[in-house]
């Protein structure tokens, strides 16, 4: 049943990057806070039934008992320390794990745009002038730091593995800094409604060597699609399951133009 219960936990539970990592720690420190007051209950339960069953002449029954001053003492002292100790790990971990804040690496970070649209996601690299639709391809090792925003309806950008679920919101810019420590294929998705389309709203993200992904660029660039304004007005239609498709040119401030709701017409 453990493991029924946990099959849909495993990208949390087995994390590639450090805000995953950290993420992880402060669930399974949690975890082990509530059940100083779990397990106790557990076998408390079963031991008191068991001990005050009717066959047992040693249990005293006392018909006018009604207040103890030390069970009291037990029964509030320990849910409080408990509330006092998640709290306070609550508010570390949220300072701690502020997704805007920058992670602390001596390699610069890439820079990547996302919109989430009608049901697919956009992702601009606007320092290298290219973009993918439903692909996110990162340099392993390197810290990732993200603008997002929405052209339609609030959505909510999610790679379990990497850490850090964050809203996509229209008119509004959200910040999140990620890192993939190690290559693979990671599975990306929506983690919030948006209508019809929303089931086929995946993607994956690619985590590759430093050179491979200096290596992808160049062959992006060398794919000849354009994302303009008029491409953009085109790609923004409602759609689901969207294979991945590549643009090797963007028109610059592509990005602010979707924030500012006038990425369909011309951008500058």
């Amino acid at each position: 049943m453990l493991a029924a219960l946990l099959s849909g936990c495993t990208g949390i539970l087995d994390p590639v990057g450090p805000i995953g990592a950290q993420e992880k720690q402060l669930l399974l420190n949690s975890t082990a806070i509530m059940l100083v007051i779990v397990i106790p209950v557990m076998i408390a339960t079963p031991a008191f039934a068991w001990w005050f069953r009717r066959g047992n002449d040693r249990a005293t029954y006392r018909p006018d008992w009604e207040y103890s001053g030390a069970i009291e003492m037990v029964v509030w002292s320990i849910p409080a320390l408990v509330v006092m100790l998640l709290g306070g790990i609550a508010w570390i971990g949220s300072h701690a794990l502020e997704p805007s804040r920058p992670l602390r690496s001596a390699v610069q970070p890439v820079r990547i745009d996302v919109v989430s649209l009608d049901w697919k996601w956009l992702f601009i690299y606007p320092d290298l002038g290219i973009a993918t639709v439903n692909r996110l391809v990162v340099p392993a090792g390197t810290p990732v730091s993200f603008r997002l925003t929405s052209d339609t309806v609030w959505n909510a950008f999610f790679v379990p593995k990497m850490g850090t679920m964050i809203y996509t919101m229209p008119r509004m810019t959200t910040r999140l800094s990620l890192q993939a420590d190690r290559p693979g294929l990671y599975d990306g998705r929506s983690a919030h409604f948006s209508g019809d389309g929303f089931s086929g709203m995946g993607f994956k993200v690619h985590a590759v060597p430093p050179q491979r992904f200096a290596g992808w660029v160049r062959s992006a660039r060398g794919q000849g699609q354009v994302l303009d304004g008029r491409g953009y007005a085109e790609l923004s239609k409602p759609s689901s399951y969207v294979k991945p498709v590549t643009y090797g040119t963007v028109t610059p401030g592509l990005f602010e133009a979707v924030v500012a709701n006038r990425a369909a017409g011309p951008v500058g």
